[in-house]
């Protein structure tokens, strides 16, 4: 993640690194000092190179940096020669608000007959013409093997939950390429940029199943008004759907916000705190006959406390502990919403609205 960015008399200064020590420092975009990842890091480091003034003469420069990740907060004071050229500390805003960006390559334009044909080689490549015969071709497939209300009520729903994720991308600055839709798959979001907090993974990976959660709750009410049995299961496979992507399983939305949460925990009680609340589901799992997602939230909390122990060398600015309640509590309620609704529907008593909790139960 970058600590430090800081432009002197048209110059600039990087600094990246991870939790776990690891830094590199730029000058110019150009590599100048590194320091290893150490399991032992205090958070204060030093950095030391040399450049040349316009006088000729070596200058040693000296950058020395202090870093507490809860809260967040990095100190600096920069070093040319012997003069304190810049000093100062900033928190977690100005972190979160540094969006990674690629270059813009600009090519001059020129016609040719090759030209020509690499362009129209570029529009049957379009994202534009690969959404369509995505959608097309997942419309065709779900009412190949269903029906054609089936199909169209299904895409609805994920493009409803890919919206989410899109919306979420927006709010943080992200350019998005759309929605693309994979035959017996499901959706998929993409997006230009990549996120450098875990804040913004957890907010990304949890509107999509909000957005799906919201859905079900307007086609329960529109069920209410209606009395139709076609809002009443929108709401429950809908909910199923949303319910299914909430697992603990990477690359689902749940695996990304349960491995951001137990990924920004730097102590052990953090951990087992983390490990003793996907017991309590794996038990309220099998208490209420969700064999399979309590099956899957083993596979998923065993996968998390693996890979918690290389946590430090990620390059994402991790949770504080206010973040990680947040996050973990819109979580459990956006799943609790979602089984309350299978569950509604479940006790109605009709067969093909009870299917999505005997999925669970199986």
């Amino acid at each position: 993640m970058e600590l430090l960015n800081l432009d002197y008399q048209g110059h600039n200064l990087r600094l990246e690194g991870s939790m776990a020590g690891w830094q590199l420092l730029y000058w110019n975009n150009t590599p100048v000092s590194r320091r290893d990842a150490d399991s032992g890091f205090d958070g204060i480091s030093e950095h030391r190179f040399e450049l040349q003034n316009e006088q000729g003469e070596t200058l040693i420069c000296r950058l020395e940096t202090e870093v507490e990740w809860d809260p967040v907060r990095i100190g600096y004071r920069f070093f040319m020669g012997e003069q304190l050229v810049a000093n100062g500390e900033h928190g977690r805003e100005a972190m979160e608000q540094k969006v990674p960006q690629a270059p813009i390559r600009q090519e001059k334009a020129s016609f040719s007959i090759v030209g020509l044909g690499a362009l129209s080689l570029k529009l049957l490549k379009s994202a534009k013409v690969i959404k369509v015969v995505m959608a097309g071709a997942s419309l065709a497939a779900y009412s190949w093997f269903f029906s054609l209300p089936f199909a169209l009520a299904l895409i609805f729903c994920l493009v409803v939950h890919e919206y989410g994720h899109i919306r979420a991308m927006k709010h943080f600055g992200m350019k998005t390429k759309g929605i693309y839709l994979i035959p017996f798959v499901g959706g998929l979001a993409l997006s230009d940029a990549r996120i450098n907090t875990r804040w913004q993974d957890v907010c990304i990976s949890l509107m999509g199943p909000f957005f799906g959660f919201a859905l079900s709750l307007l086609s329960l009410v529109a069920y209410w008004v209606t009395g139709s049995m076609f809002f009443a299961g929108l709401s429950a496979f809908n909910a199923l759907l949303n319910l299914f992507n909430l697992l603990p399983i990477l690359p689902l939305d749940g695996g990304h916000v349960l491995k951001s949460i137990a990924f920004s925990m730097n102590s052990l009680a953090g951990i087992v705190l983390c490990g003793a609340a996907a017991a309590g589901g794996i038990w309220l799992s099998y208490t209420f006959g969700l064999a399979l997602l309590g099956f899957l939230l083993i596979i998923g909390t065993v996968e998390v406390l693996f890979e918690w122990r290389s946590r430090h060398h990620s390059l994402l600015l991790p949770l504080d502990r206010y973040g990680q309640i947040v996050s973990a509590l819109w979580y459990l309620f956006t799943i609790g919403g979602l089984i309350a609704i299978i569950w509604y529907f479940h006790g109605m008593g009709d067969a093909l609205l009870g299917l999505p909790l005997k999925v669970l139960q199986s």
